[in-house]
């Protein structure tokens, strides 16, 4: 009978790729702090605990993997997550703590405790990292010009208020309408506006 520890044991597990719930390809990997406290199980209920304890840790990742997302979406064409969806990438104390729980209930056969367990590498796979960065990128664009528009909006209707109070034009619905098309497309254009020169009348 060989020799056991009850010391505290490091093993970093090996990346495996895996689908999320959204069915997209990751990589993840884990770091699990572990020890043996029922020594007679380690021994005898399990034919070599370190592999088994090797083996339960893939299979708790590959459990948890399949049942978050890699990040939450709510675009276009995406569905909302349900309330309390937790994911990969942005909770990542909920993350771990999911793990640990699962991979406690797996290694008590074997007589482990596990002390702690976090993700230690998580990505997507390389076949569409480059499309969800492409992804990540077009949100980001689109809610910076959310919020242009939003901020245009508020001047565009500040300013009209402004000059109805002070009385310095009085517009009908179609000029007004005329004008906040033109702020709108001055405060929301990339590029810099260029001024046109009216030398006609003011309806011409």
């Amino acid at each position: 009978m060989s020799s056991l520890t009850v010391r505290a044991n490091n093993l970093a597990s090996e990346t495996i790729k895996v689908n999320d719930l959204y069915g997209n390809p990751i990589e993840i990997g884990a770091i699990v702090v572990w020890r043996v406290t029922d020594t007679a199980k380690a021994q005898f209920d399990v034919e070599d605990y370190e592999h088994y304890v090797r083996v339960q840790i893939e299979a708790a990742l590959r459990e948890l993997a399949k049942t978050h997302p890699y990040e939450l979406h709510t675009g276009d064409g995406e569905a909302v997550p349900e309330e309390g969806t937790t994911s990969l990438r942005s909770d990542s104390v909920a993350i771990s703590q999911e793990l640990t729980v699962q991979l406690q209930k797996r290694l008590n056969r074997a007589g482990v405790q596990v002390l702690e367990a976090r993700i230690s590498h998580l990505a997507y796979a390389l076949e569409i990292a480059s499309a969800m960065l492409q992804r990540q990128q077009a949100a980001a664009i689109i809610s910076a010009r959310r919020l242009i528009v939003d901020g245009a909006v508020g001047m565009v209707e500040h300013a009209l208020s402004d000059l109805s109070e002070r009385g310095v034009l009085d517009l009908d619905d179609e000029r007004k309408a005329t004008m906040v098309s033109n702020l709108l497309v001055v405060l929301c254009s990339h590029a810099a506006p260029n001024p046109v020169i009216n030398t006609g009348g003011i309806y011409n």
